[in-house]
C-alpha cells in the first residue's frame, strides 16, 4: 500500500525486508563484560561526564554505579574491542561538517568488524553510472574482494550507457584458451554481483542483487586489483546513495579522541577547566540520574540481547543526548512501522524529564513503543542525530507516514533524514493550539464548532477552502499572523489534503481527536528521571499483557454480529476484535446510504455517486453525496471519504457498491494482515545477515547466536512449533558433535 497508488492497495509494506542490511554490527551479549567494573580509581567519573547539577554527591559513596560506559572488558575479550567504547559519527551535510561530536554507542549480540559501507540491496538509487561503481568498488575493498564490470549495454544509435551488471572477480572461470596458461586460476565461478539500471531523472537503480560469494576473501590480493587501484580518493564521500529505504544512516569507529570516563577531547588543555561549556547544549541531570540510567541500561542488557542505546556527547564530553530502544520494539517495526508517531509532549510543555517517544500503533489500534530519547535541547542537529540513530537501530527502513507537533527544526531534520516520508501534523494538536490563540475571541464556543466542522467534515478541498474562507470573515480574523500561518502549512494537517497518504492506523488523524501520549498518567511535569526508570518497564509490561489478552480475546472469542450482511460475517473470521468493532459501524451505517447513480463510465471503471443521510430525520439538506470509483476488471474501489487509506478498512459507501454490483466477499486486497487476528509476528528483530566472512570465529558466533534466536521465536509461536524446534536442536547438535568426534 503506498500513497501514491491508493486506487490500487497493496499490503507489501508491512512485511520486513530480509535483505536490508544495516553498516552497523552488534556485539555479542557478555554479562561479565557488563559487570567488571571494581576500580574504586574511577570513583565520580560519571558525575565529571555528565555534570550533574543540583546537590554534590556525598563524598563517601561509592559511584562505581555512574561509570555509565567506562565497562572493561576480560582479557579474552580484547580481539573484539570493548564494546562500551564505540563511537560513532553522524555523517550530514555541510552545516555538521564542522562538529565535533562523540558519540557512544552499544549493542548487545553482533559482530565485531564495522563496515563503512552497507550491502547492496534492491531500490538503492545513485546520481550517476560511477557513483554507482565506486560504491560497490568501497564496498567490495572493504569486505575484501574485487569488483569488474561482466556487461554493459547503451541507448540504441547512441553511446548513452542504459545499464550495467557489476561482479565480483572471481565470477565466471578460464576460457578454453585461457586454460593451458601459467596464470594462477582466480575465478571460482562466483554469483555475486548488482545489476544497474538508468531509471527516470537520470539516476541509477539497483534491480538486482546476490550477496552470497563461494569463496574465501583475500583483502591483500583485492587491494592489488585494477578496480581497487584506480579508486578515486575522493570516491567515499561520492558514494552515498540515496535510498529508497535510506539505508546509511550511521558509521562507527574506535577513537580514543574521548578518553574512557569522559572528561572530553584529549586536545584540549591539561588544567582547563570546564566552567565556560554552554549548559544549555548538554543533559540536565539531577543528582542520581546518572546512576539510575547506568543500573537501568546494564540490568536491560544482561535480560536483553538486542537491547541497543546511544549516547551523543558534546565538544567537551558531556553528555547531550541518549537513545534507547528494546528488542521487542525493534522487532515490532518492522510490522507496524508504516506510521509512526513521534511524541514531544514533555518537551513542548517543559517537564522535569526532556523525553521524546516514537510509537506505532498494532493490530488492536494500540499504541506501542518504538523507541525513546532524553534530548538536551530542540535543535536542527539534535533532532538529525536523534532520526538517524532511531533509523539506525530500525535496519535503516524509514516509516510510510511520520505525524509529529509544529516545529520548524523538527520539519527540516525530517526533511533530511526521511527524505521520502510523509510528514504530517497532529490535527488534535493544531486545533488546539488555534483555540488557545483565539481564546478571546467573541462567540467562543461558535468558533470552536465551526472550526471542528471545517477541519474534519470536509470531504473534498474546494469545500474545505471556502468553510474556511467563511469561518475567518466571520469571526474577523484574517490578518491574525497565526492563523494565516496555519493556513500555509494545511496540507500537512488537514485531513482532506491527506486523502492520497496512507495512514491506516490513525483515525484520530482524520476526526481531530486528540489520543494520549504513551507515557500519560505515568509521567507528570515533576516526575523525576529515577522515578520514570522505576516505572518504565511497568508501563511495558501493562501495555503487553493488554496486546496478550486482546490475542486471546480475538482468537477465541466469536464477536456477536450485529446485520444479516455476509460483508460482516466474513470480515468477523479476520479481524481482532477493536478493529473489527470499528468496521462493524461501517456496515450497520450502510443502511443510511441510498439513491445510487452511474454517473461516467471509463473501460471497466465506473463511477457512481451515493447519497447518504446524516441524523435521524429524513430531510433533504441532510443529505451527502458520495464519489465512488470501481473497477470490475481488477475489483479495485475506491471512495473519495478515504476511509481505506485513512483507518485502513472500507467505509460504507464502498460497501454498497459492491454489494450493488453483486460482489459477495470483500476484496482480500482490502483485508490488510496488519489487523488480522491470525497475524503471526516474532518478538526478536531480523538482523541476520547472511555476508559472513568464515575466517572470523567472532562472526561465526554472532551469525549462528541470531539464527538460533529466530529459531526460538518461532518456536515460540505454539506447542507443535515449539517440538519441532527442540527437535531440531537436538538433531543439530548430535550433528555438530560427530563433526567434532571426528577431527579429535
Amino acid at each position: 500500500m503506498t500513497g501514491e497508488n491508493t486506487f490500487s492497495p497493496s499490503d507489501q509494506v508491512f512485511s520486513a525486508n530480509s535483505n536490508l542490511h544495516i553498516t552497523i554490527q552488534e556485539g555479542s551479549q557478555n554479562s561479565e563484560q557488563l559487570l567488571e567494573n571494581e576500580n574504586n580509581d574511577l570513583e565520580n567519573d560519571c558525575e565529571q561526564l555528565f555534570e550533574i547539577e543540583g546537590n554534590e554527591p556525598e563524598s563517601e559513596r561509592d559511584d562505581t554505579s555512574d561509570q555509565l560506559f567506562d565497562i572493561q572488558s576480560n582479557d579474552h575479550e580484547n580481539d573484539r574491542g570493548d564494546i562500551n567504547e564505540h563511537l560513532f559519527e553522524i555523517e550530514g551535510n555541510d552545516h555538521e561538517s564542522s562538529r565535533d561530536d562523540r558519540t557512544i554507542i552499544d549493542y548487545q549480540n553482533g559482530g565485531s568488524q564495522e563496515k563503512a559501507y552497507p550491502p547492496p540491496v534492491v531500490g538503492l538509487e545513485f546520481d550517476s553510472y560511477d557513483d554507482a561503481y565506486n560504491y560497490y568498488n568501497c564496498y567490495a575493498k572493504e569486505l575484501g574482494f574485487a569488483i569488474r564490470v561482466k556487461s554493459s549495454w547503451t541507448k540504441r544509435n547512441s553511446k548513452e550507457k542504459r545499464g550495467a551488471v557489476l561482479c565480483c572477480n572471481c565470477e565466471g572461470f578460464k576460457t578454453i584458451k585461457e586454460a593451458n596458461s601459467r596464470k594462477k586460476e582466480t575465478r571460482t565461478g562466483c554469483l555475486a554481483m548488482i545489476r544497474l539500471r538508468l531509471v527516470e531523472s537520470n539516476r541509477w537503480r539497483v534491480d538486482e542483487v546476490k550477496l552470497e560469494h563461494n569463496h574465501l576473501f583475500d583483502p591483500e590480493r583485492a587491494q592489488n586489483s585494477k578496480s581497487h587501484k584506480r579508486m578515486d580518493s575522493g570516491a567515499k564521500r561520492k558514494m552515498e546513495p540515496t535510498v529508497d529505504v535510506e539505508v546509511r544512516t550511521i558509521k562507527l569507529y574506535r577513537t580514543p579522541v574521548v578518553d574512557a570516563v569522559g572528561y572530553g577531547s584529549s586536545n584540549s588543555n591539561e588544567g582547563e577547566t570546564n566552567n565556560h561549556v554552554d549548559r544549555s547544549k548538554r543533559l540536565k541531570l539531577k543528582n542520581g540520574d546518572a546512576r539510575a540510567i547506568y543500573k537501568y541500561f546494564c540490568r536491560v542488557q544482561l535480560t536483553d540481547p538486542n537491547f541497543f542505546y546511544v549516547i551523543d556527547l558534546n565538544d567537551e564530553g558531556y553528555l547531550r543526548n541518549v537513545f534507547w530502544i528494546d528488542s521487542r520494539s525493534r522487532a515490532a517495526y518492522n510490522y507496524f512501522g508504516d506510521v509512526v508517531s513521534f511524541e514531544t509532549t514533555c518537551l513542548s510543555n517543559n517537564y522535569a524529564i526532556p523525553l521524546v517517544a516514537f510509537v506505532g500503533v498494532n493490530h488492536h489500534g494500540q499504541t506501542i513503543l518504538l523507541g525513546c530519547g532524553l534530548l538536551a535541547d530542540e535543535t536542527l542537529e539534535t533532532y538529525i542525530w536523534l532520526f538517524r540513530a532511531w533509523l539506525t537501530c530500525m535496519s535503516g527502513r524509514p516509516p510510510q507516514t511520520i505525524i509529529t507537533n509544529q516545529c520548524k527544526a523538527m520539519q527540516s531534520a525530517l526533511a533530511e533524514v526521511f527524505p521520502r516520508a510523509h510528514h504530517r501534523l497532529s490535527s488534535s494538536h493544531v486545533m488546539q493550539s488555534i483555540l488557545e490563540n483565539m481564546g478571546a475571541i467573541q462567540e467562543y464556543e461558535a468558533f470552536q464548532m465551526i472550526l471542528s466542522r471545517t477541519v474534519c467534515d470536509s470531504i473534498k478541498v474546494d469545500e474545505f477552502e471556502l468553510a474556511w474562507e467563511h469561518m475567518i470573515q466571520r469571526f474577523g480574523i484574517r490578518d491574525h499572523e497565526f492563523i494565516q500561518t496555519l493556513y500555509d502549512d494545511r496540507e500537512r494537517w488537514v485531513p482532506v489534503y491527506s486523502k492520497d497518504t496512507v495512514f491506516a492506523v490513525m483515525p484520530n488523524f482524520q476526526k481531530g481527536e486528540s489520543t494520549n501520549p504513551f507515557f500519560d498518567g505515568y509521567v507528570h511535569q515533576q516526575t523525576s528521571l529515577e522515578e520514570f526508570l522505576d516505572v518504565y518497564d511497568v508501563v511495558l509490561e501493562k501495555k503487553r499483557q493488554e496486546e496478550a489478552r486482546n490475542d486471546f480475546e480475538s482468537r477465541e472469542l466469536t464477536p456477536m454480529l450485529r446485520t444479516r450482511c455476509y460483508y460482516e460475517l466474513q470480515l468477523s473470521k479476520f479481524y481482532t476484535k477493536d478493529v473489527f468493532i470499528k468496521f462493524q459501524d461501517e456496515v450497520v451505517m450502510m443502511s443510511s446510504c441510498f439513491s445510487i447513480t452511474q454517473v461516467h463510465t471509463n473501460g471497466p471503471i465506473v463511477t457512481y455517486m451515493i447519497k447518504e443521510r446524516e441524523g435521524e430525520e429524513i430531510m433533504r439538506d441532510n443529505n451527502r453525496n458520495f464519489e465512488v470509483m470501481y473497477d470490475k476488471a481488477g475489483a479495485e474501489i475506491r471512495c473519495m471519504c478515504s476511509c481505506f487509506n485513512l483507518n485502513g478498512y472500507l467505509c460504507r459507501h464502498a460497501l454498497c457498491i459492491l454489494n450493488y454490483n453483486g460482489v459477495e466477499e470483500i476484496p482480500f486486497q482490502y483485508i490488510l494482515s496488519r489487523w488480522r487476528k491470525d497475524f503471526k509476528r516474532l518478538y526478536v528483530p531480523d538482523l541476520v545477515s547472511n555476508n559472513v566472512d568464515i575466517t572470523n570465529p567472532v562472526q561465526w558466533f554472532d551469525h549462528l547466536y541470531r539464527r538460533a534466536m529466530q529459531v526460538v521465536q518461532e518456536g515460540m509461536i505454539s506447542q507443535d512449533n515449539y517440538m519441532v524446534s527442540w527437535q531440531a536442536f537436538k538433531e543439530s547438535l548430535n550433528k555438530v558433535r560427530l563433526v567434532a568426534d571426528k577431527n579429535v
